[in-house]
């Protein structure tokens, strides 16, 4: 499996890079650093004897972020291991303790207490996945514990060393947890270090992102950034959305910023959750007025046929003009059934216009414009 994804991965590397020289585009292999706010060095050969510098009108910064490290945890690649060191495992872990409930966390427990592997998750919140909505994130918790997965709430990793053959957790309330081995999924961090950012004027936060406007421009008018090593939302397709941005503004072409209400966003567990627009949370706190209305997924007769137990749809709408204003599915394929709310959203459709459409009688798309005609209001 692991050899499957790591040839996928390279296999769209290699697309991406056959496209760029069709389009006539000038790829240089190497380590490069800016050397002042119109040039790149780069280092071509191991050992930096050979460098080549290039000059630019318009630079674009996409360097991404690598995952973070603990002192007290540090990855040895073979039982203490990052999210990237994963893939080359060879067999599938007796145990697998994972530090972090958050995406990334969530993601690689679901996906290893699949593959039949023994999971422990360590989760310094109440629940996990907890910056996701509320109702999304118990559905989750509950089918992770009815698959034998053990959650641990409120508990923070204190260290975690090699063990043996195996790996120790100790906890910050002195419990210890044995595994054979453990993911440490504890955020990322940027790759702007040594860059020369801030000798070329780029400002940077004090995350080490850097700081971008909503056309991915930096602090200098000719440099933008893209991606993970900015202060926008760490998601692949927005880094792709930020470098056409940046590219079609410094063309001076007409460009439309990318509105984060309209971005969709998909945690690839077992259901999947998609969320696009605001939450819940920030229409209960009066921060946009809306109304909100859930429907189980087990009600839709194509869920029935499928056998889904789990998951719902749940749809926003602005209390004063009945536009959509965000949603939540939780179900399989998630991640698919997300892109019609995201145009409803994006085209500020009301609950009514949405319901016209005609989605396939059965199919599970069918629970989104039942959500949206359960809205209707009559005016």
């Amino acid at each position: 499996m692991n050899k499957r994804l790591l040839g996928l991965a390279a296999q769209q590397s290699e697309d991406m890079r056959t496209n760029l020289l069709e389009a006539g585009v000038r790829l240089v292999q190497g380590e490069g650093r800016l050397d002042g706010p119109n040039a790149v060095i780069v280092a071509t050969s191991k050992g930096g004897t050979d460098f080549d510098r290039i000059e630019a009108d318009t630079l674009v910064i996409s360097t991404g972020a690598t995952p973070r490290v603990l002192p007290t945890a540090v990855p040895d690649g073979e039982r203490i291991l990052t999210w990237t060191q994963l893939y080359h495992l060879r067999q599938v872990p007796e145990h697998l303790i994972v530090v972090g409930s958050g995406v990334t966390g969530a993601e690689f427990a679901s996906a290893y207490r699949a593959l039949g592997a023994k999971v422990t998750l360590i989760s310094s919140r109440e629940h996990v996945l907890p910056g996701e909505d509320a109702d999304a994130a118990a559905v989750i918790e509950k089918v992770f514990k009815r698959n034998g997965m053990k959650v641990l709430s409120k508990s923070r990793a204190d260290s975690v060393v090699v063990d043996g053959d195996g790996v120790l957790a100790t906890l910050s309330d002195g419990r210890e947890v044995r595994g054979s081995h453990c993911l440490m999924a504890v955020g990322s961090v940027p790759n702007t270090a040594d860059l020369g950012l801030e000798e070329a004027g780029v400002q940077l936060a004090d995350s080490g992102h850097i700081r971008v406007n909503r056309v991915a421009r930096t602090s200098m008018p000719n440099i933008y950034a893209a991606g993970d090593c900015t202060t926008f939302l760490p998601l692949a397709s927005v880094a792709s959305m930020q470098g056409r941005t940046a590219v079609f503004h410094a063309m001076g072409d007409v460009v439309n910023p990318p509105e984060d209400r309209n971005i969709t966003s998909n945690i690839f567990t077992q259901p999947e959750i998609a969320t696009v627009g605001w939450t819940e949370n920030e229409i209960e706190q009066g921060v946009v007025p809306g109304v909100v209305y859930k429907l189980p997924l087990s009600s839709n007769p194509r869920a029935k046929m499928m056998g889904i137990r789990d998951g719902f749809v749940k749809l926003f709408a602005s209390s004063a003009s009945g536009s959509i204003i965000g949603g939540v599915v939780v179900a399989p394929k998630a991640s698919e059934l997300i892109f019609s709310l995201a145009l409803a959203v994006e085209h500020r459709l009301t609950v009514d216009q949405f319901a016209e459409a005609f989605p396939v009688y059965p199919s599970l798309t069918g629970s989104l414009t039942d959500a949206a005609r359960a809205m209707h209001v009559v005016r």
